[in-house]
């Protein structure tokens, strides 16, 4: 393994370090916790928080900032936040609205987050992601999983929040726009944990792996390697069987990158993709393309697509300043 590290057990503290100097006129380092918080707080708005394990980056503290999250709690790589940690960011931003929970849908994520709520005592609502067609239990979850589908909830809630919407109005829309938001994703090679020191599985170099987890959890089946229009009339339809009638509207599509896809592949996949959404009856309306939702460094992409109503396309056009998205501000 040949990492840019010290030592594996300073890896998040160090990488946190180092984000939050790097974007200090956006983010900062909480006071009493290691997690992301939001510079300039607006008292009165309901405070977004989510988090996860590390290595996805730059999920969730890349997109802490105006117009998306107020704080973001990092666990270890692949490894959920702790209470603790959650508990401190939510009394960090929370400017008396109460909080809203943005969490992923893996059952360390949502059992801690949800002993956080406990244990605060404050006003808190959750929005669980669970937007992966791919398989209905696997390694990390009950039910389906939540990946970078994660990405579209935030951006549109955490829009609505700077207009000073209520936390339930919130907790609807988080809700509506997961039920609009679907995803799968492919892995042509796996990550690698740095305290494992070597990859979290064996794949054969004409191999590619099907659904696979963003914490390289197996997914439907390995197959053969395929060509990008095959790979992406897969994911196109399992997206539109699992959409069903709904898949006929005008939609966010987002092409995700695991980390280890050169931009030229994900744009290629992109302009795939996007043809074959047509016959679907799906209208692309807006779009992103990029690494967003990470595996470390494991070689892949996914397919999110998210069928909008008015409201949704004006408030994803709405403008955010954060470390990874910024536009219109």
């Amino acid at each position: 393994m040949k990492k840019l590290i010290n030592a594996v057990e300073d890896v998040v503290n160090e990488s946190l370090a180092g984000f939050c100097a790097a974007h200090a006129d956006i983010v900062r380092i909480g006071e009493h916790a290691p997690f992301v918080q939001r510079r300039h707080l607006k008292p009165g708005k309901v405070a977004l928080l989510s988090g996860g394990g590390s290595g996805h980056e730059p999920l969730h503290g890349g997109f802490v900032g105006y117009g998306m999250l107020d704080a973001a709690c990092p666990g270890q790589v692949f490894t959920s936040p702790t209470p603790d940690l959650i508990l401190a960011a939510a009394e960090a931003v929370d400017t008396g609205s109460g909080v809203l929970f943005i969490v992923k849908n893996y059952e360390g994520d949502v059992m801690n987050f949800d002993m956080a709520r406990e244990m605060s005592g404050r006003s808190i609502a959750t929005v669980i992601t669970n937007d992966d067609v791919a398989v209905e239990v696997s390694t990390f979850s009950t039910g389906r999983r939540g990946v970078a589908g994660t990405l579209i909830v935030e951006k549109i809630v955490g829009a609505a929040a700077e207009e000073g919407r209520d936390l339930a109005t919130l907790k609807a829309l988080g809700d509506r726009v997961n039920a609009a938001t679907r995803s799968i994703g492919i892995a042509l090679t796996s990550c690698t944990v740095p305290a494992a020191g070597k990859p979290t599985f064996d794949i054969a170099e004409d191999e590619m792996e099907v659904g696979v987890g963003i914490h390289g959890e197996p997914g439907r089946r390995r197959v053969k390697f395929k060509p990008a229009a095959a790979i992406a009339a897969e994911m196109v339809s399992a997206i539109a069987a699992d959409l069903g009638a709904r898949v006929r509207g005008e939609a966010i599509l987002l092409i995700n990158g695991f980390g280890a896809t050169p931009l030229s592949e994900l744009y290629l996949m992109y302009d795939a993709v996007r043809r074959l959404l047509g016959p679907q009856g799906s209208v692309v309306v807006r779009s992103l393309v990029g690494n967003y939702v990470t595996s470390l460094d494991m070689a892949g992409c996914s397919v999110t697509l998210t069928i909008v109503d008015e409201e949704m396309k004006r408030l994803w056009d709405a403008p955010v300043h954060t470390a990874a998205l910024r536009w219109g501000a």
